[in-house]
């Protein structure tokens, strides 16, 4: 086989690692397709270059593809810190009574913002009640009837 047959058969091969990394993300092929595709190019346009160059041009191209997928990737995926409620945040939010809210009883249950919270407060409040938190103590908040 020669270096033309072989630099055509190691760009498709590269061509095709790299078509399946974009239809597969974070399968991690692009790396050996583009050192594949740029092995090809490199028996096609110099097919004589020999095997030391060769191997340095491989081991390059590697590390280089492999710095820039670990680039994209983590440039494409950015780390993001949960968000967190507290109840002090909450106090002057509006909810909706969900479970009857009752004096000295935590088993009152609003939901405010698509988030259930236990709930207490000075006097009974019933189901589909409109409140307004005024303060929160500890994983609870302390609701008014909204007037």
């Amino acid at each position: 086989m020669d270096f033309l047959t072989l630099g055509i058969i190691l760009l498709v091969i590269g061509a095709l690692l790299i078509l399946a990394e974009l239809s597969v993300p974070g399968f991690f092929i692009a790396v050996p397709g583009t050192v594949l595709v740029i092995l090809g190019i490199v028996y096609i346009f110099i097919p004589d270059i020999g095997v030391v160059p060769m191997v340095i041009i491989t081991l390059a191209t590697a590390v280089i593809a492999t710095l820039a997928v670990m680039g994209f990737y983590r440039a494409l995926a950015k780390p993001t810190l949960p968000t967190t409620t507290t109840v002090d945040k909450l106090v002057g939010k509006e909810g909706v009574v969900i479970a009857k809210v009752m004096p000295n009883s935590l088993k009152g249950k609003v939901k405010i913002d698509n988030e259930i919270w236990s709930a207490t407060a000075d006097k009974e409040i019933d189901v589909g009640k409109r409140v307004v938190v005024i303060k929160g103590e500890g994983v609870h908040v302390v609701v008014r009837e909204k007037r």
